[in-house]
C-alpha cells in the first residue's frame, strides 16, 4: 500500500513541471553559469580554498534541501489537510500517515537525484572530483534532509492552509539562504553572523559538505546540531500534527 501511495505521489509531482524543473534544474543551471567562469577550477581564497565549481555543486544540494524541505513539503502536506484529502483517507483502509511517508520518501529520493546530478556533472564537465570524506558528506546530506524536513513538517502541522503554509516555509527559507552562505560565502560574512550561520540547519549542513568534500575533517558540533534539529522537529510535528 505504501509503494503504491508513493507511486502516486510521483505522478502527482512529475505533473507539474515547474516544481520538478526547479528542483533539478536550478542547482544545476547555477553551477553551469558559475563553474564556465575564468578562473573556475582554481582554489579560491574567498571560498576557503575550494574551486568555484567545488563550492556551486555543494551549494546546489543545500539549496535543493532547503526548497524540498522549507517550502514543498509543508505546502503539499498543507493543502491535502485544506482539501479534506486526509479526512477522507482516515475513512479508508489507507492509514493517512502512509501519506507523510509517501511525501518523505518521495521528496528524499529527489535530493539523492540532485546529490547524484551535482556530483557527476561536477566530476565531468569541470573535473572536480568527488566528496574526499565521502561518508561524512553523505552524513551531512542525510541529518541536513532530516533537519529540513523536520523543520517542514512543523510547518505543515500549524499551517492552516497551502498558501500558509508556503508563506511560513518563505518566512524561514531566504533567513536560512542568508545565513547558510548561499547569497553570500560564509568566508566573507563577519564573524558574528558566520558564527549564527554555523549554527542553523542549512548553516550547518553546508558547512559540513563542503568541509568533507575538501578532505576536512568534519566538526561533531555540526552533525550534532543538525541531529538535534531534526529530532526535535521531528517530535515537535508528531504532536502537533492534526488530520483535519
Amino acid at each position: 500500500m505504501l509503494a503504491k501511495l508513493t507511486y502516486l505521489e510521483l505522478k502527482l509531482f512529475t505533473r507539474e513541471i515547474v516544481l520538478p524543473a526547479i528542483v533539478l534544474l536550478l542547482p544545476l543551471a547555477l553551477l553551469l553559469g558559475f563553474g564556465f567562469q575564468p578562473g573556475a577550477n582554481k582554489a579560491q581564497h574567498n571560498l576557503g580554498g575550494q574551486t568555484t565549481a567545488e563550492y556551486m555543486a555543494a551549494l546546489g544540494v543545500g539549496i535543493a534541501l532547503a526548497i524540498l524541505g522549507l517550502t514543498v513539503l509543508p505546502a503539499t502536506l498543507a493543502s491535502y489537510r485544506e482539501k479534506g484529502v486526509l479526512r477522507r483517507m482516515a475513512t479508508t483502509p489507507v492509514r493517512p500517515a502512509y501519506l507523510l511517508i509517501a511525501q518523505v520518501l518521495l521528496y528524499a529520493v529527489m535530493a539523492v537525484v540532485v546529490v547524484a546530478l551535482m556530483i557527476t556533472a561536477a566530476r565531468v564537465l569541470f573535473g572536480t572530483p568527488v566528496p574526499e570524506r565521502f561518508p561524512a558528506f553523505l552524513a551531512a546530506v542525510v541529518l541536513g534532509l532530516a533537519a529540513l524536513f523536520g523543520i517542514g513538517l512543523v510547518i505543515a502541522a500549524v499551517a492552516p492552509s497551502a498558501k500558509a503554509g508556503n508563506g511560513i516555509g518563505m518566512v524561514l527559507f531566504f533567513p536560512s539562504m542568508f545565513l547558510g552562505g548561499v547569497y553570500i560565502p560564509r568566508e566573507q560574512m563577519p564573524d558574528a553572523l558566520r558564527a549564527i550561520g554555523d549554527y542553523t540547519p542549512l548553516g550547518a549542513t553546508l558547512k559540513t559538505m563542503r568541509d568533507s568534500w575538501m578532505g576536512t575533517e568534519p566538526r561533531l558540533a555540526q552533525l550534532a546540531i543538525m541531529a538535534a534539529y531534526a529530532l526535535v522537529a521531528g517530535l515537535a510535528a508528531a504532536k502537533l500534527f492534526r488530520w483535519e
